[in-house]
């Protein structure tokens, strides 16, 4: 699956089987819902869930705790426009 199929997949009432629980954040997300995204994060305790919390905390506005999950996924925090950051997670664990 592409980013494109994967955005054409929010008219779902879930995610489609098969997704881990990042991609799930993202999918949350993408409609809207981020107490279900947030939900999803915080169950994956590995880099990508990491990952994922950290950029829902940095669009929630929360940039103390967005560079705590920055830190714990190995990453620096992102300074793209959030749409890009969104994007880039997408595909790289679309790839995963």
């Amino acid at each position: 699956m592409d980013v494109g199929e994967f955005r054409g997949t929010l008219h779902l009432a879930e995610p489609p089987d098969g997704l881990s629980l990042a991609l799930q954040t993202l999918w949350w997300d993408a409609k809207d819902d981020w107490t279900h995204a947030h939900e999803c994060a915080q169950q994956d305790e590995g880099t990508t869930g990491s990952s994922v919390h950290a950029y829902l905390h940095r669009k929630e506005g929360d940039l103390s705790n967005a560079r705590y999950w920055y830190n714990r996924a190995g990453r620096t925090p992102a300074t793209v426009a959030l749409d890009a950051e969104w994007e880039a997670l997408a595909r790289e664990l679309l790839v995963a």
